[in-house]
């Protein structure tokens, strides 16, 4: 098993495959990518290589990364010849389990031993996929977020034949091309999908019910909570409001939704315990001296502060025109 990765292949060259390659080879790592055929692949590359200098020429990459990357990136001739010797093979094809395990199958029968494989599955357990894979002890998901360049979160499942040292050669894999992984346990969706859907029903349900527009959904979650969400997750942010609060108000939805919005045990069990949170020095995320949750306090306002000149700079995002509304058909013309 590779303990330290230092040459990669990415197999699929599209736009997920792709902003994962580009990744990898401006943090210096000598990289591959593959696709369906050489003809595809070379797109690929050369989508990749034109990408890099406008990310440069807009400052969103340093000076010089477009050169990195070329450098450090390259068209492979064949999936079987592309996996050949290299430390780490990502597949990155399209989410299907019947695709993902024939080209996982190819990949293991040709890759080197002691290789490590990843899939970048954003929904389907390893379970599912690892029966493909020879050596299933050096497979796990490596979930990457589209656009990989920009996104630095990077979901991380390990299967039941997962070894260890895969996970840790992973790990410092990410650590070293500036990415932040999350070990989830393997279960359909894992957790950033179930986050994200769980969102986005919610959402659904309130335009259904005509309790919000569309437009209106979308400016209380990105001015609201949404704002918060770049500097801090969930539990962090209930520390913040006051687990006590957080623990009244599920009463009030509870009464009006039932089940769905009942009160969790995680939150009655820690309440019970007397953690409020910031207020009260003892939190989800841990306890808090006083000169503690004043930095906290600080570094929120200072975030949140930094956040709102970077939209104001950045202005509004571009929007389609006429908004699309539910009950409307697009019949053409």
């Amino acid at each position: 098993m590779r303990e330290s990765i230092h040459t990669v292949t990415v197999v699929g060259a599209g736009y997920m495959g792709g902003g994962i390659a580009q990744t990898l080879a401006l943090a210096g790592l000598d990289t591959t990518i593959v696709d369906v055929d050489p003809e595809a692949t070379q797109r690929g590359l050369q989508r990749l290589l034109r990408e890099a200098e406008d990310f440069e020429d807009q400052g969103l990459y340093p000076s010089g990364a477009a050169a990195t990357i070329a450098e450090h990136l390259r068209a492979g001739q064949s999936l079987e010849t592309a996996v050949a010797g290299v430390d780490f093979i990502e597949e990155a094809v399209f989410e299907s389990p019947e695709v993902k395990t024939e080209v996982l199958a190819r990949i293991s029968a040709h890759a080197d031993p002691e290789a490590i494989i990843g899939t970048n599955t954003s929904t389907i357990p390893v379970a599912v996929l690892a029966p493909a894979v020879q050596h299933p002890e050096r497979f796990l998901t490596v979930h990457y977020s589209n656009p990989a360049p920009f996104i630095p979160g990077v979901e991380l499942v390990a299967g039941e034949a997962t070894s260890p040292q895969a996970i840790a050669a992973v790990k410092d894999l990410l650590q070293r091309t500036g990415k932040e992984g999350a070990q989830v346990a393997d279960r359909p969706g894992m957790a950033l999908n179930r986050l994200q859907y769980a969102l986005l029903k919610e959402a659904c349900s309130i335009v259904e019910e005509q309790v919000a527009t569309m437009e209106d959904v979308d400016t209380i979650v990105r001015t609201t909570f949404g704002f918060r969400l770049g500097f801090f997750g969930p539990f962090a942010i209930a520390d913040q409001a006051g687990l006590d609060v957080y623990n009244n108000g599920f009463g009030t939805l509870a009464e009006a939704y039932g089940s769905r919005m009942s009160r969790p045990e995680l939150l009655r069990e820690a309440v019970s315990q007397g953690r409020h949170g910031l207020k009260n020095g003892a939190g989800w995320t841990g306890d808090f001296p006083e000169e503690t949750a004043a930095d906290v306090v600080r570094y929120r306002n200072r975030a949140y502060a930094r956040m709102g000149e970077l939209l104001r700079e950045l202005g509004p995002a571009p929007q389609a025109s006429p908004p699309w509304q539910p009950g409307h058909t697009d019949d053409a013309a």
